[in-house]
C-alpha cells in the first residue's frame, strides 16, 4: 500500500463500480499477482551469501568497513525484495489492513472517500492523500474494487478504529539478517 505512483494519470483510473450484493468471507485476502522468482531469489541470497562473505574477510580496519558495507547493502536488498515476497492486503469489516516490507498498516473504512479501478490496482482515496493497492490482476480489479466499496459503505455512520502501523515479520527478518552477517563476522574473528 502506498502512494499513487507518478506514471498514473487520473485519466486511466474509473470510479469504483457498484458494491457487490453478496461479500466473500471475511477476512478475505485481496488476489496478488505471485512474488516473481527473482524477489524470492533476492530475499533468500543475502541470509546466505553476506554471512559468508562477512566470515572470510580479513581482519583490518578496512576489512571491518567493508563488512559495514555488505551488512547495509544486504539490508537494503532484504528489505526491498521483502517488499514484494511479503506484500499481503485483507480487508475486514473495519479496515483494509496491508503487510509492506516492514510495517502492517491500517486503514479504517471510514476515512476512504473514493474508490478507484486502474488497470492492476486500485486507488483509495481521502481527501487529498490515496494509497494505492498495486498487483492485483488485471481481470479482477473490478471484483476487488466492488468488494472494497460494499465494504465502505457498511462501515459509513460506525465509530473508526485506527491503528498506527506497527511491525511485521519483514522488521523481524531484516533483524535476523543482521545478527547473521555481523554475528558471522565476529565468531569467525572470535570477537565474542
Amino acid at each position: 500500500m502506498g502512494n499513487r505512483s507518478e506514471q498514473q494519470s487520473p485519466e486511466q483510473l474509473s470510479p469504483a463500480p457498484e458494491p457487490v450484493a453478496e461479500l466473500p468471507q471475511l477476512p478475505w485476502r485481496v488476489p496478488l499477482d505471485p512474488a516473481p522468482w527473482w524477489a524470492w531469489a533476492l530475499f533468500v541470497i543475502p541470509f546466505i551469501a553476506i554471512p559468508a562473505l562477512n566470515s572470510w574477510l580479513w581482519m583490518g580496519a578496512r576489512d571491518i568497513l567493508a563488512v559495514f558495507l555488505l551488512t547495509i547493502i544486504g539490508a537494503s536488498v532484504v528489505r526491498i525484495a521483502g517488499g514484494v515476497v511479503l506484500y499481503r492486503v485483507m480487508l475486514t469489516p473495519t479496515a483494509l489492513k496491508a503487510r509492506t516490507s516492514m510495517l502492517i498498516r491500517s486503514l479504517p473504512w471510514q476515512d476512504v472517500d473514493k474508490i478507484e479501478v486502474g488497470d492492476d490496482n486500485v486507488v483509495l482515496t481521502r481527501d487529498k492523500d490515496e494509497n494505492e493497492i498495486n498487483g492485483i490482476p488485471t481481470d479482477r480489479t473490478a471484483e476487488v474494487a466492488a468488494v472494497m466499496e460494499a465494504l465502505r459503505r457498511q462501515a459509513a455512520g460506525r465509530p473508526a478504529r485506527r491503528a498506527t502501523p506497527r511491525p511485521g515479520i519483514g522488521a523481524l527478518l531484516v533483524l535476523l539478517y543482521l545478527v547473521l552477517s555481523i554475528g558471522a563476522f565476529l565468531l569467525r574473528w572470535h570477537l565474542v
